[in-house]
């Protein structure tokens, strides 16, 4: 059973240690170049303000973990993609407000450079104000709420509308603010989007 009671227990043996970062990824479409960075590698300033904490560090797991996959705690704020070599890259992440966040084992079936969005029906229902003006949904781009990158997550073939994804709205990162979905700051996860394979595991432990 995935449990945040466990993740506790062995993350300190799971992931440990501050190793150098890799290079950055390319940017590959136009949307890209406005993302707002001074400088185009993501990991060597933090325009955004984010708690050092929160910035991409690359560091050491333990055997037995799957290359590929991805693990995030939704108490610290974290999400670990799993390597090939013993190390995890580390992102600081929002994750869903109140009891928005789903914890659990999904797959990702379905990967998007620059989603469209639409709200769910139960975000319109609950806050119409807010999302029924994006009843017909909205294209991709910088101000797009899913942002430059969403990875689909499914269970058992079904689409859950759970995703990882960037945000127009990094200040929100290390908070419980989203309506259900984990986010990253738009130039980390576009750094990350290449290294994430169709079909890789998706682990979302509980928030307690």
């Amino acid at each position: 059973m995935l449990t945040r009671r466990h993740f506790i227990t062995t993350s300190a043996t799971l992931f440990s240690g501050a190793l150098a970062l890799p290079a950055a990824a390319q940017d590959r479409v136009d949307f890209d170049t406005t993302v707002e960075r001074p400088d185009p590698d993501p990991f060597a300033n933090n325009p955004w303000g984010l708690h050092p904490r929160f910035m991409p560090t690359r560091v050491a797991h333990r055997d037995g973990l799957v290359p590929g996959d991805i693990h995030v705690d939704a108490v610290a704020k974290y999400l670990y993609l799993i390597g090939t070599d013993g190390t995890a890259m580390r992102y600081g992440v929002a994750i869903g407000r109140a009891d928005l966040y789903e914890s659990g084992v999904f797959t990702i079936n379905r990967k998007q450079e620059w989603p469209s969005w639409r709200p769910t029906d139960e975000m319109i229902a609950r806050e119409p104000n807010v999302y029924g003006q994006f009843a017909d949904g909205m294209p991709g781009g910088p101000e797009n709420p899913l942002g430059a990158r969403a990875l689909y997550l499914y269970e058992g073939g079904r689409d859950t509308l759970l995703r990882i994804h960037g945000t127009p709205q990094p200040w929100s990162i290390g908070t419980s603010a989203s309506s259900g979905c984990v986010r990253m700051v738009n130039a980390h996860i576009i750094d990350m989007y290449e290294s994430v394979a169709l079909g890789a595991t998706a682990h979302l432990y509980p928030p307690v």
